[in-house]
């Protein structure tokens, strides 16, 4: 599988609302360096199942919208829009942020993450 398959799956997935998911496409030494609306988080493979975990509590569905892809060997740049519904309200589609992203890919696994996103 291309490393750029390798995103497309798991954006295609329910990995960022499942955790055991998420487990099959992480590399057990990941890093994501995030610049969110909160400011910088550095996520490792602990904090990025805990999160995962933390938006199954909130969301009964995700949806990724990717918007460009773009791939040179082992990094794919991502840009794309994050659909989610509510736990509350799970009839209504609602777009939680936007977001790019560089990933780069080791034996098959996503290896190191740097990523900006702006809420909607």
């Amino acid at each position: 599988m291309s490393a750029k398959e390798v995103v497309q799956k798991f954006y295609k997935s329910d990995a960022l609302i499942d955790s055991e998911v998420i487990k099959d496409f992480l590399h057990p030494e990941v890093i994501v360096e995030w610049n969110s609306s909160k400011g910088f988080i550095q996520l490792d493979y602990d904090s990025l199942l805990s999160l995962s975990n933390d938006l199954s509590k909130a969301y009964v569905r995700s949806k990724v919208r990717i918007s460009h892809i773009m791939s040179e060997n082992d990094l794919i740049s991502v840009r794309y829009s994050h659909f989610v519904k509510t736990i509350e309200n799970p009839r209504e589609e609602m777009l939680l942020a936007h977001f790019m992203v560089i990933w780069q890919i080791k034996d098959n696994k996503l290896f190191r993450g740097y990523q900006m996103s702006q809420l909607s």
